[in-house]
């Protein structure tokens, strides 16, 4: 058990501190209370070097709980990941699932899952959140390995677990580290659980003396591994959506697959889907195969990120000459796909031009499986930052299409909502390569998504004939030309991006909710402006908008007349700036090099007058 020595809590009592009673209070408490030897000794190391701006920064901030969980640097501080914060949010968490079941038996009965990935102190961080529930009576359902995220949400709904955990920081860099954190109904929270989790959590700071004993990991007969008892019905339940004929085509096909796990955990879980679906074994990017926290072969181990974080991948498709390229991030909840273009080189499909091809195949295989099912009972969501392809579908085909707020936690949420109201969910999906087919798994999951998008490339190579990107062609053709351009520029500096969007949103001389009119001097004028940070919508007949709002997150969308909608929003989990930017055409409209143009530059002049980068030094996306 990791404890600090008598002889640091000793030298600290010698020592002359800053001065600043609440700074003083801070070291005390740290050093009182953190029994990890590493971030500790980073905390005496800077009182020794009378570091008081680095301490202050450290340990008088405090990273929030939100409806993201936690995600920050690991390194000694309250405004970081490290043994000291895990072991306070364990506690807060613990307290608030016990104020919302009272009752014991639910915490020894149903508990609580954790699973973790391959980035250094994930699985330590779960080993502590563990010891806690433990010590408060929980059954606690600990994976004995590296798991993909998927795996918690599904062990919640499987198992019955009163919430769930997965310690992630998906495709952070390697520095970083997370807690998410999953309900009762398998989805990721929501408020006011968030509010709720971080009130509990500030009640209980202090660490119990048994928080750190490890021998409740080595005794307790509440602590089981449930990978056996959930991992063979989620392939199960993968393998149910497809038909003996999927099945027996796909065992067929000459399509040959690359997969990189891009250094996370996704290569066993990709490669069981293939056998259970009965693909052909895939080409492995070896280099990127295995677990590796220091993701040596890729510093920004984003898939998301464009063709940069997909070098190998492609190096290795051209070597094995396969057609088309699977990747997760590295706790493959998010999927990445390219396929090899007449030109010899790889395109890259985009989020929304995937979630068009994926909306096609779940309404597509959905109805040879029900031939004879009622599809205005059906539903499809996606964010609001993403493509409405779907909802161009679904005035064509007759089903449902929902948006909600940016992040599966919304449309998992808005998922269970339309099961209670009778609608079999097919699909939904977020421009940040996340796709959730059908409700095994309410939040994204890059290995179903894998299966499913390897099958319709079969599919349609053995009925059709068809490439994906002749596909994704055809759908543009049915349902009308959709293009999008979605990006950021980096800003490490808040203030600067308060007083971006406080422009924006006081654009005339400074009077609230006035904003730009127009682009390129009047060029493309706007029709309406949303403001989810302040809930205003000029759209509406009370000016308030219907989405839920949060003055805690900047996001303005503003749609021109020409019917481009650009979506400006700050990232909850990154430095990064966003941008997201859509032209939609009508079916009957077929020049889509001119609606392309039009997008590209709406969206230069978007960047340039509303972000306004060199005034405000920021730095642009290198793809």
């Amino acid at each position: 058990m990791c404890q600090p020595t008598s002889q640091m809590i000793c030298q600290l009592k010698n020592m002359t501190l800053s001065g600043d009673p609440e700074l003083d209070s801070q070291i005390r408490k740290w050093i009182r209370w953190d029994r990890c030897p590493s971030t500790s000794a980073q905390i005496m190391d800077a009182v020794k070097a009378q570091d008081w701006e680095t301490l202050r920064k450290r340990l008088c901030n405090r990273i929030t709980f939100g409806t993201a969980g936690l995600r920050a640097c690991m390194r000694a501080g309250f405004d970081s990941m490290n043994e000291l914060v895990v072991v306070q949010t364990a506690q807060g968490l613990c307290e608030y699932i016990k104020a919302q079941y009272p009752k014991s038996e639910d915490w020894k009965e149903r508990g609580i899952v954790f699973g973790y990935d391959g980035r250094y102190n994930s699985h330590r961080f779960a080993e502590l959140s563990a010891i806690v529930f433990l010590n408060n009576n929980f059954r606690v359902y600990l994976f004995k390995r590296l798991v993909a995220t998927p795996f918690v949400p599904y062990t919640i709904l499987r198992l019955g677990c009163l919430a769930g955990v997965m310690v992630t920081a998906s495709h952070n860099p390697k520095e970083d580290n997370g807690y998410k954190v999953y309900w009762t109904n398998g989805a990721q929270i929501i408020p006011p659980h968030d509010a709720g989790i971080h009130e509990s959590i500030m009640q209980n700071l202090e660490p119990r003396s048994e928080s750190w004993d490890e021998t409740a990991l080595c005794c307790s007969d509440f602590l089981d591994d449930p990978y056996d008892a959930v991992v063979p019905f989620y392939y199960d339940a993968l393998k149910r959506n497809f038909s003996c004929k999927l099945l027996e085509m796909n065992a067929k096909c000459p399509i040959s697959f690359t997969y990189s796990a891009m250094h996370g955990v996704g290569h066993p879980y990709v490669k069981q889907a293939f056998e259970k679906v009965r693909l052909k074994p895939f080409v492995s990017v070896v280099e990127q195969a295995e677990a590796d926290p220091e993701f040596p072969t890729t510093p920004m181990p984003n898939p998301e990120e464009g063709k940069t974080s997909l070098l190998l991948s492609i190096k290795t498709a051209k070597q094995k000459k396969t057609e088309i390229i699977l990747a997760n991030d590295p706790d493959a909840d998010r999927l990445a796909v390219a396929e090899i273009a007449e030109d010899g080189n790889y395109k890259l499909f985009n989020g929304n031009e995937l979630g068009a091809l994926l909306g096609w195949w779940c309404l597509e295989n959905y109805r040879a499986r029900n031939p004879d099912a009622d599809i205005s009972k059906c539903a499809m969501i996606s964010s609001t930052v993403s493509s409405k392809i779907l909802g161009s579908m679904a005035k064509q085909e007759g089903f449902e299409f929902y948006e909600t707020l940016t992040g599966f936690k919304w449309m998992g949420n808005k998922a269970i909502d339309l099961q209670q109201a009778g609608k079999t969910v097919l699909f939904a999906f977020e421009e940040a390569i996340g796709f959730m087919v059908g409700t095994a798994v309410l939040d994204k999951d890059g290995v179903s998504a894998a299966a499913h998008t390897a099958t319709m490339a079969c599919y349609l190579r053995c009925t059709q004939c068809m490439t994906l990107q002749e596909k994704l062609r055809e759908i543009y053709e049915t349902y009308g030309y959709h293009n999008s351009i979605c990006s950021y520029v980096i800003c490490r500096c808040p203030p600067v991006i308060e007083r971006i969007f406080q422009r924006l949103r006081n654009f005339d001389n400074g009077q609230p909710n006035t904003y730009p009119k127009s682009i390129l001097n009047g060029t493309y004028e706007i029709e309406h402006v949303r403001d989810l940070t302040t809930g205003y919508d000029s759209s509406t007949s009370d000016k308030k908008a219907t989405l839920p709002t949060s003055s805690s997150s900047q996001m303005i969308t503003f749609t021109f007349q020409n019917g481009v909608v650009v979506t400006l929003r700050t990232s909850g989990t990154e430095p990064k700036v966003k941008y997201y930017a859509e032209i939609v055409g009508k079916p009957e409209e077929k020049n889509w090099l001119k609606l392309t143009n039009t997008l590209n530059t709406m969206v230069e002049a978007i960047v340039e007058e509303f972000y306004q980068p060199a005034k405000n030094n920021l730095e642009r996306k290198k793809d």
